[in-house]
């Protein structure tokens, strides 16, 4: 498992936020798809195993533990460091 800052994370990426839904519709990185951390074991088929998994939340915590948990399942997982924060701060596009 691997750990990217937000800048390098690709305008194209499969980028899954971890947050909970609420949080999610407040302010997300744009193209973000929302699979909150309490159910991604029930919706781990929705992702795209052939791709890398870039995984966001609100500051890197949550993410970096749903990270662990997917990489034991073989996915190619990488935790974007500093979440949606740090997103923000470095003023890529939000929805």
């Amino acid at each position: 498992m691997r750990e990217v800052q937000v800048t390098e994370v690709p305008a194209d990426a499969q980028l899954i936020d971890v947050r909970e839904t609420d949080e999610f519709a407040a302010r997300h990185a744009a193209g973000a798809v929302n699979i909150p951390m309490s159910t991604i074991a029930e919706r781990v088929s929705e992702l795209d195993g052939d791709r890398d998994i870039y995984l966001i939340c609100q500051a890197g915590g949550r993410s970096m533990r749903v990270a662990e948990y997917l990489a034991e399942t073989g996915l190619p997982v990488i935790n974007v460091a500093g979440g949606t924060g740090a997103w923000i701060a470095a003023g890529l596009p939000t929805e």
